[in-house]
């Protein structure tokens, strides 16, 4: 399974910001649905926090589709 690499401005971002910038979801509304609905996991975890804190190093997978969080 590919995974992209994602850089980050600052230290950490939320799980729901960090979905859209990784082009995962499409809106933050749609962040919302599918974090409730336990679609996402964070490092072979399902995570339903919304505001979950991503530091890098963390990789988070949808879908079949994963993003790993980086520094800028």
């Amino acid at each position: 399974m590919a995974m992209d690499d994602v850089p980050i401005r600052d230290d950490s971002i939320r799980l729901g910001q960090f979905l859209k910038l990784a082009n995962l979801i499409e809106s933050g509304a749609e962040a919302k649905g599918v974090i409730a609905d336990g679609m996402v996991s964070v490092n072979g975890e399902v995570d339903t926090r919304r505001g979950r804190q991503l530091s890098p190093g963390d990789v988070v997978e949808i879908g079949g589709q994963s993003a790993r969080v980086v520094s800028e």
